[in-house]
């Protein structure tokens, strides 16, 4: 065979492959694809946070409107940023957008843009910048599990509206009829209501959040105690939403550890270490069965199979049971005095996705 029908042929099998590479669209330096689709801007729909409705502005002063794509509505990142008050950092280089420490200005104020209307936009689906949540990449799903990218147009990144709830700890509601999107309350734990219903928003505290003496309060409450020596107070933004992280123990220096929502004073998540000397650490261990019983006793509503591990070890002289379990989108870890039964630690975080 000639080269020159050799040739022919090479050209012939890259040929298909050129094809698909053209239909794919353009490629970013991690080989993902930039989409430009048609969305619309809505400036008819109007967002409720917590009882009041926000207007939002870029950093220039320009008011940015909702956009709607896909069935979901879409809202500006950095304005999302002075609503949780993070700083919002975008770097160029990596194409990452980053929400993190505690915001240093103050929100941006600007001229209402009443002269807008609903209308076709195009906007690129930017599945090549990556979201990070104080150090931590974020993906975001739709209602129906499905992935969802951030979109940019004029300049600003938008992120839908289910991630925003997610990041700012609030359920997301749609009313149709007064085309009404209100976030509120405490944090989603799957799909977001479409009722049609105007819901109804918690009002805050006085003063927007609870006073760190009733947080402490709460701590005890939960501890079933009515004082110890506290070591820790402290008010934090955590996944996007203040907490205060207060720390106590008793006089037998059993240490509990607790995660108070900020907004309602309700329990997020708690630590409980017990002191060593607080049992014995001889006599018959109870079984396998009687620690899982009480494992899932801790954690109402979960079953036999939320239970991932069960295994007796020892701790410093002392028989434990270590458990840990799954349910409803959290991870439990538990140790259990494997004589007596009681729970000397008890940690609890969401499950990671």
């Amino acid at each position: 065979m000639r080269m020159s029908e050799i040739k022919k042929l090479a050209l012939r099998g890259l040929l298909p492959v050129l094809c698909a590479l053209m239909l794919l669209g353009p490629l970013t330096a991690a080989g993902r694809a930039v989409s430009t689709v048609t969305a619309q801007l809505r400036p008819d729909v109007a967002i409720v946070i917590d009882g009041s409705q926000r207007v939002f502005y870029n950093a220039a002063g320009q008011q940015v409107h909702p956009i709607s794509y896909g069935g979901t509505t879409y809202l500006p990142l950095r304005a999302i940023g002075e609503l949780m008050g993070k700083n919002v950092d975008w770097n160029g280089e990596t194409k990452t957008a980053s929400l993190g420490g505690v915001r240093t200005g103050g929100a941006v104020a600007g001229t209402p843009d009443t002269a807008a209307q609903k209308q076709d936009i195009s906007v690129e689906i930017r599945d090549d910048f990556t979201i990070l949540v104080d150090g931590t990449a974020r993906s975001f799903a739709d209602a129906a599990g499905g992935t969802v990218y951030p979109l940019l147009y004029q300049g600003s990144t938008y992120l839908p509206i289910r991630a925003i709830g997610q990041l700012m700890g609030k359920s997301v509601d749609w009313d149709s009829k007064t085309r009404t999107v209100t976030l509120s309350g405490s944090l989603v734990t799957d799909a977001d209501s479409f009722s049609g219903g105007t819901g109804t928003a918690p009002s805050a505290p006085a003063g927007g959040i609870v006073s760190a003496e009733d947080a402490k309060a709460a701590a005890l409450a939960h501890a079933g105690l009515t004082a110890a020596t506290f070591t820790k107070q402290e008010l934090e933004w955590e996944d996007g939403r203040q907490v205060y992280d207060i720390e106590f123990h008793t006089e037998d220096y059993s240490r509990y550890d607790y995660e108070i929502d900020a907004l309602t004073g309700a329990v997020r998540s708690f630590s409980q270490e017990r002191s060593a000397t607080s049992s014995g650490g001889t006599g018959t261990v109870i079984g396998l069965d009687r620690a899982r019983e009480i494992a899932l006793a801790q954690v109402p509503g979960a079953a036999a199979d939320s239970v991932r591990q069960l295994e007796l070890d020892q701790d410093d002289g002392r028989q434990i049971y270590e458990v840990e379990l799954v349910f409803q989108g959290w991870e439990y870890e538990l140790e259990l005095d494997a004589v007596t039964g009681a729970v000397i630690k008890f940690e609890s975080e969401p499950a990671h996705q």
